[in-house]
């Protein structure tokens, strides 16, 4: 039995406009014709038909940023101490199903805690859970300069990190190996290094023969790479190593531009984040400071310019969201990004749609399957009530997503509410300053403490 999609629009996510009068015909999990519904093929008795009006049908979307393993953190102690892995298994799962009704059919995990990722994605390949396609890595590999090794030397790394602490290349080149025993899809690097240099210039965590060499293994067994790189360094040295997919990039010059172009590399630059932290931190949150504020002003405008005139070389741009932040719930705001590529980017909303379909697939295994209505594709798609090629923010709400298909039905998730305690917040922190007298008198000043302290003295 074949299910015949009426549309009465349709964008299939290889080009950038849509089409009038299309229909979608589904065999099993995989569509086997679209195109006009007068080219459809004829419908036998048991063929069922879906009729969707007005609205427009469009790819299911991609997220190559959503981390399953951090569960909302409000602080990397949320990330990485709190919460076994058993634990973080469970909610992880429930959080990628939260995907589905953002319009997400498929997604990446760059970086998380020991095989958490890898057992979510099988769990819901072997038919055991209902859930978006997983593409994932493993714990991220770092050094003692890198991104993910946040303690102490003294303390150690954790167990639960979503960090992997190497020493040397050896040590790095044998984590390659035992990750893609163990199952990843591809590796992913914390390229950004802690310290700078003497002109205030971040310093990458790996060399370039470093890089280069875990890159070259990592492609030798047939995985690609993803890599963490804010600073310029660290974006240059994994353009030549010729690194997949760089995620962020914001510090690049025209030089490492120009490496970026020569390389092949595509950039997801996840700008969702740092736009949260500056559109929703509140003064009461512990991160909040007036010149953090200011900070973001100077980082926002050179990163937009830069990765908009990568955009205009010819880069391919990937979508995500760096998802599992408290300022980036699950299912909450994965279409933030595609809005940013528009308003900030200068992508035409058709092309941010591709973006987030068609070419945010390329980086995924088995990629070629999902990200555009073709014959032979995974039937996943949104049937969708607005038109957010007209109005890209449209797809931010979610009231408007009337349907979700993934392989090939109508998936429905009835999932609890966003919760933090029990699920997230498990941190004990008392004080979010250092309240000595000259503090106090300031808080009094601005009539920011509470009337109970100066009654009790």
């Amino acid at each position: 039995m074949a299910k015949h999609i009426n549309c009465g629009r349709l964008f299939d996510g290889l080009g950038t406009d849509a089409r009038i009068d299309q229909t979608i015909v589904v065999d099993g999990d995989t569509i086997s014709y679209v195109g006009p519904s007068k080219g459809a093929p004829a419908k036998t008795s048991v063929d069922e038909t879906v009729d969707c009006g007005p609205y427009l049908v469009f790819p299911g979307l991609i997220d190559v940023h959503t981390h399953l393993t951090y569960g909302n953190a409000m602080c990397e102690e949320d990330i990485d101490l709190y919460a076994p892995i058993e634990f973080r298994a469970l909610r992880g799962l429930i959080n990628a199903q939260r995907l589905i009704g953002a319009g997400y059919t498929s997604m990446a995990d760059p970086g998380g805690s020991t095989r958490v990722a890898v057992s979510i994605r099988d769990a819901i390949n072997a038919g055991l859970f209902k859930g978006p396609r997983i593409t994932c890595s493993g714990a991220y590999i770092t050094t003692r300069q890198g991104l993910t090794d946040w303690y102490p030397s003294w303390f150690g790394q954790p167990e639960t990190s979503i960090g992997h602490l190497v020493r040397n290349l050896d040590e790095a080149i044998e984590e390659v190996r035992v990750q893609i025993k163990d199952g990843v899809d591809f590796i992913k690097l914390a390229m950004d290094g802690r310290q700078r240099n003497n002109r205030g210039e971040q310093v990458a965590a790996f060399n370039q023969a470093e890089t280069e060499a875990i890159v070259g293994e990592a492609h030798r067994l047939g995985k690609k790479v993803a890599a963490h790189a804010w600073g310029k360094e660290a974006t240059l040295y994994c353009a030549r190593a010729k690194v997949d997919l760089i995620f962020h990039a914001f510090m690049m010059d025209d030089r490492t531009l120009d490496a970026v172009v020569d390389s092949g590399s595509a950039i997801a630059p996840t700008l969702t984040l740092p736009y949260h932290i500056n559109i929703f931190l509140q003064p009461t949150d512990p991160g909040f400071t007036y010149e953090r504020s200011e900070a973001f002003r100077r980082f926002w405008e050179p990163a937009c310019t830069i990765l908009s005139k990568a955009r205009e070389a010819g880069v391919t741009f990937m979508t995500g969201t760096d998802s599992g932040f408290s300022g980036t719930p699950y299912g909450e705001w994965h279409a933030r990004e595609i809005e940013i590529f528009v308003k900030y980017l200068g992508f035409t909303p058709g092309e941010a749609l591709r973006c987030a379909t068609s070419v945010s697939a390329e980086f995924l295994t088995r990629g070629e399957q999902v990200g555009a209505l073709e014959v032979g594709r995974k039937a996943d798609f949104v049937v969708f009530d607005g038109d957010p090629l007209s109005d890209v923010s449209q797809i931010l709400e979610k009231n408007r997503f009337n349907q979700v298909w993934l392989a090939g039905e109508p998936i429905e998730l009835k999932l609890p509410p966003l919760e933090r305690k029990g699920v997230s917040d498990f941190s004990y922190k008392m004080w979010q300053d250092i309240y000595d007298q000259d503090h106090v008198t300031e808080l009094r000043s601005q009539k920011r403490t509470r009337q109970i302290a100066t009654a009790a003295e």
